[in-house]
């Protein structure tokens, strides 16, 4: 029998990226890459679409890409969702234990978990829940740590995290994948997705922030307890930061992208000027942070601290910068030569993840994923085993 294939296409607002990668017999949690296509996007702003025939073209175009380095005919993919319309819900959901001798079983799990999402109905038009995740049992009003199956009580309570997005916003990626004739296997957040190579299994358990700096936004995932504790993306990105230079400096749009990225430029230029415009957006972006940090009461106590990925992650003294505003200890995602350089930088991470997602998606993790959190849903299931050690 041959090994799976699985295929991951990250949709950015100024990029796509598709990744063809091939299971591993040593380790499922890295499979090898055996193809990339990379191609400017056209047709997107903010993360969202604006033209669907011109989002199809430049998926065309990468998937071709893809397919002549692999030497297959791409059929199907994995997805990610990302952009502004991404947003996180939480409720909590109660339900009376059914059993005559009061003992949990995975059915009033389900019915708890129902619960919250009947819960949350009226926030979600024209909304889709991409992930639902159960952060905290309670039994009868004392926190439970761990599964609550098999405990006794009369009355179970969850509450829950749902990751939502635009439901049009998914609609329009889903039909401008399938009209490049490809079909959608499922979808992720890109967050989440990105986080399955970039966070390690402790610093998912410690605590930590995942910062994916993009062109337009900046998403955050929140980790604690190794699952997944907030989602968040800011309409901020590494272009404002272009634009600021642009402005400041009195020079184009092209010499501000250079410098920005620390190449040389033939312009001349005041460096403390420069250093000040840099400082003072990366500033901006690490305060909307904390803020939201504040509002989980978790700033300056995430163990593992801030995580810093995407294509804005290696600019100027950001690490720094990052640390300063934050208070909690900050390192940068390179990934340069991750499988021998198929995977050039960060910015690859989330069509990486999902590939990682889809092979090991019906995996031996399942079972692990059942006795942990009981039999809960395929779509808890499927994205809870990306979480496991």
């Amino acid at each position: 029998m041959g090994k799976r294939i699985a295929v991951g296409i990250d949709i950015g607002t100024y990029q796509v990226r598709v990744v063809v990668a091939r299971e591993s017999e040593n380790d499922a949690r890295s499979p090898k890459v055996i193809g990339t296509g990379f191609t400017e996007s056209k047709g997107l702003r903010h993360g969202y679409i604006t033209n669907v025939p011109d989002v199809t073209r430049t998926i065309a175009r990468a998937v071709a890409q893809a397919e002549e380095t692999a030497h297959i005919k791409i059929r199907s993919a994995f997805l990610s969702v990302g952009g502004i319309g991404l947003d996180e819900i939480r409720a909590r959901g109660e339900t009376i234990i059914a059993r005559a001798d009061a003992e949990i079983t995975d059915l009033d799990v389900e019915r708890a978990i129902d619960a919250s999402e009947q819960n949350v109905k009226s926030q979600l038009t024209n909304r889709r829940i991409l992930h639902t995740i159960p952060s905290t049992y309670l039994v009868d009003g004392a926190e439970v740590l761990g599964k609550p199956q098999g405990m006794k009580g009369s009355k179970l309570t969850v509450e829950t995290l749902f990751i939502t997005s635009l439901e049009q916003h998914v609609n329009d990626l889903i039909e401008a994948v399938e009209a490049a004739d490809i079909s959608v296997g499922d979808v992720m957040a890109s967050p989440l997705a990105g986080s399955i190579v970039t966070v390690t299994n402790a610093e998912k358990r410690a605590g930590s922030v995942l910062a994916n700096i993009g062109a337009e936004t900046v998403s955050i995932v929140v980790f604690e307890n190794g699952i997944p504790f907030s989602l968040k993306v800011f309409k901020i990105g590494s272009m404002d930061i272009t634009n600021d230079i642009a402005l400041g400096l009195r020079i184009s749009l092209e010499e501000a992208e250079h410098l920005k990225l620390g190449a040389i430029i033939g312009t001349t230029y005041p460096k403390k000027k420069y250093d000040d415009i840099l400082s003072a957006r990366l500033t901006d972006i690490f305060e909307l942070i904390d803020a939201h940090l504040k509002k989980l009461r978790k700033d300056q106590l995430l163990p593992a601290g801030i995580i810093l990925s995407g294509g804005g992650a290696g600019i100027g003294s950001i690490k720094e910068i990052a640390e300063s505003a934050l208070k909690l200890p900050s390192k940068t995602i390179s990934l340069n030569g991750l499988q021998g350089g198929k995977i050039k930088d960060s910015s690859w991470a989330v069509a990486y993840g999902l590939t990682i997602w889809g092979l090991t998606g019906e995996s031996a993790e399942k079972s692990a994923m059942k006795n942990a959190f009981g039999k809960i849903g395929g779509t808890i299931n499927n994205f809870f085993k990306q979480f496991l050690p």
